[in-house]
């Protein structure tokens, strides 16, 4: 692997500067509190908090406002929020800013499952760009006052024959977000394929605003390659961080021109385990902080040395104690797995048949009315 030549300047989103231009994507049921800081600990960059409903946060729904949760060595305070209803997501903004000293708000047009673009949500949005546009002007307006910059993510469009990057990119700047982070795939396409990064380049062209590259970044090699290939102000990482928390490491020893650390052995990717268990554990307790742990089993021990039996122990643990005994089983000398290097991690599957929708939604794509109004504590992964 070879170091970036040059540092990086890093990347500006409003009034915060990363000294590392990347951002961790929100994943749902993964990047709590503990995860967040146990990328932290790894390197620089902004962790965002899971996706969090705009209408969960105005209601005070109990399950939004305890995944409304910061670490203490969390100085940046980022929230992605999620709805439909420009009035909705206006309130919530004022309050994550007013009660919850938000530093950074993101707003998540990007979203492909079902259960939310049926409702007009995520990445079936944009194609209502009186709509989006109404959502942010309400979201910037309800942060000016904290100056704290929003940003939004989004994709190409519902499917190729309804692209929407491009307007998005426009309303965007024109409603004065800080950046824009776009991921390479449709809507149809879900997590299957491959992420397109071409029109990354085409919005970075056209746009005054920092645009940021997301799909496909699973090493710090595919970063440097889709800043230079596209011109991107910083990338986003999702799905490339699963089990693989150090890859922050990687990416600021990238982008800085630092050497680049060593692949972790099994030894110190089972601490790494242990780390997180603790981590969960302190956020919500030692039985469910394991109980969260077991869905990383599996990307944390991709491609190592370690037996069928031993992996479902270690995927039904409930105590720290059990999680000790069992990785005490582990040979800590195993060397990473290269071959696993670049490939995809987390989940795939296939392109949907239909993207599904509102009824009527592809009727008027200069409409401002809003989808179904989501659930309170509703949430889901982009």
């Amino acid at each position: 692997m070879t170091a970036a030549v040059t540092p990086h300047p890093g990347l500006d989103v409003g009034r915060l500067h990363l000294d590392v231009p990347v951002v961790l994507a929100p994943m749902a049921g993964v990047t709590n509190a503990a995860y967040r800081r146990l990328c932290a600990e790894q390197g620089a960059g902004l962790y965002v908090c899971e996706m969090i409903t705009s209408r969960g946060i105005v209601e005070r729904d109990e399950h939004t406002m305890r995944m409304l949760v910061f670490d203490e060595v969390e100085t940046t305070r980022s929230v992605q929020l999620y709805g439909t209803d420009p009035v909705y997501m206006g309130k919530a903004a004022e309050i994550l800013c007013a009660e919850h000293g938000v530093d950074h708000v993101d707003l998540n047009f990007g979203c492909p499952v079902p259960k939310v673009t049926r409702k007009g949500g995520g990445g079936a949005l944009p194609w209502k760009r009186g709509l989006l546009a109404e959502i942010l002007d309400a979201v910037v307006a309800a942060c000016e006052p904290y100056g704290v910059p929003v940003t939004m993510k989004t994709r190409l469009g519902l499917d190729r024959d309804h692209l929407t990057y491009a307007d998005a990119g426009r309303i965007a700047q024109e409603s004065g977000c800080a950046a824009i982070a776009l991921h390479g795939r449709t809507v149809e396409q879900s997590y299957s394929g491959e992420a397109d990064w071409e029109p990354i380049g085409e919005l970075v062209a056209d746009l005054d605003i920092p645009v940021l590259g997301n799909g496909d970044v699973w090493e710090a090699d595919d970063a440097l390659r889709m800043v230079a290939t596209t011109g991107a102000a910083g990338v986003v990482v999702g799905r490339g961080c699963l089990g693989r928390p150090w890859l922050f490491a990687d990416l600021a020893a990238a982008f800085t021109g630092a050497p680049r650390p060593p692949l972790p052995t099994l030894g110190e990717v089972a601490a790494m385990m242990r780390r997180h268990a603790e981590l969960l554990g302190g956020l919500m307790g030692e039985e469910r902080g394991c109980v969260e742990l077991r869905k990383h089993v599996s990307w944390y021990l991709k491609g190592f040395p370690a037996g069928g039996e031993l992996r479902r122990s270690l995927a039904t643990v409930s105590s720290l104690a059990a999680l000790d005994d069992l990785l005490a089983q582990l040979d800590p000398t195993a060397p990473y797995p290269v071959s696993e290097l670049g490939s995809p991690r987390g989940r795939q599957g296939s392109p949907r048949r239909r993207v599904a929708l509102p009824e009527g939604w592809l009727d008027d794509a200069d409409g401002a009315g809003t989808g179904v109004a989501e659930d309170a504590g509703e949430t889901s992964g982009g």
